[in-house]
């Protein structure tokens, strides 16, 4: 997707649009082959973007990588009872990245992995409050739950911002429930439908924010984000940030 040039170079983390813009009115920046100018406009997905002679990258240098967790693996880098790890996964991406956020060891689906410390700090943070949509495979009273769920709930003795919450398909007596949230409390989706009279039968991550699990991967497989992805990403952090 086209955007004015400070913009990208702003997402990227390189420089404040209006630092940027001081770059391009200097010269510094080249959209293929040519130099650019206030008001141009270009995209990382199909034009070379160079700045001092050097390529324009969202994350300058760092990884994201997208896994489709599985079932069965802790989200931790190393675990002292021997469990598998999401960076046995990983391990053979060329980096050491580490997982932002959670999954417990019986959810699955979406999970960010990188080495970009400053990123994750920003995903983290409370003021982020980024959505995230769940599938939830339930049973129970699902009638009597999913206005409880939709409706101001506690955890911990603090409270939270009401789910979102619409259900799906029913099957021998399953429900598969969608449950988006905007806070992240240590398994909250679980603990919420367990408050509601529901049991968990299996819970899948599928949404971060504009981030879509690829539904091309398989459990346990990973790819880099792409450059559009990365863009966004970068973009939903440094709006809370500066919200």
């Amino acid at each position: 997707m086209e955007e004015r040039l400070q913009k990208l170079i702003s997402s990227c983390g390189l420089a404040s649009r209006r630092a940027a813009e001081e770059w391009i009115a200097a010269g510094r920046v080249q959209v293929n082959g040519q130099k650019a100018h206030l008001g141009d406009r270009a995209d990382l997905d199909r034009d070379e973007v160079l700045i001092d002679g050097q390529p324009l990258r969202p994350g300058g240098g760092r990884v994201y990588l997208m896994l489709n967790k599985p079932r069965g693996y802790v989200t931790t880098l190393s675990d002292e009872r021997g469990r598998k790890t999401v960076a046995q996964l990983t391990e053979d991406c060329g980096v050491r990245v580490w997982p932002v956020g959670r999954l417990d060891l019986n959810s699955e689906g979406l999970l960010l992995m990188t080495d970009d410390g400053a990123l994750t700090h920003r995903l983290l943070h409370p003021s982020y409050e980024v959505e995230k949509e769940y599938l939830v495979w339930v049973t129970g009273d699902v009638r009597r739950a999913v206005p409880l769920l939709s409706s101001p709930m506690e955890l911990d003795g603090e409270p939270l911002t009401p789910a979102k919450v619409v259900q799906g398909r029913v099957s021998g007596g399953v429900t598969q429930l969608s449950v988006t949230i905007r806070q992240g409390k240590n398994r909250q989706v679980r603990r919420m439908c367990g408050q509601a009279g529901l049991t968990v039968l299996r819970l899948k991550r599928i949404r971060e924010g504009a981030l879509h699990l690829d539904r091309q991967l398989k459990p346990g497989q990973w790819r880099p984000l792409t450059q559009q992805e990365l863009l966004v990403l970068t973009g939903e952090a440094t709006s809370a940030r500066n919200g």
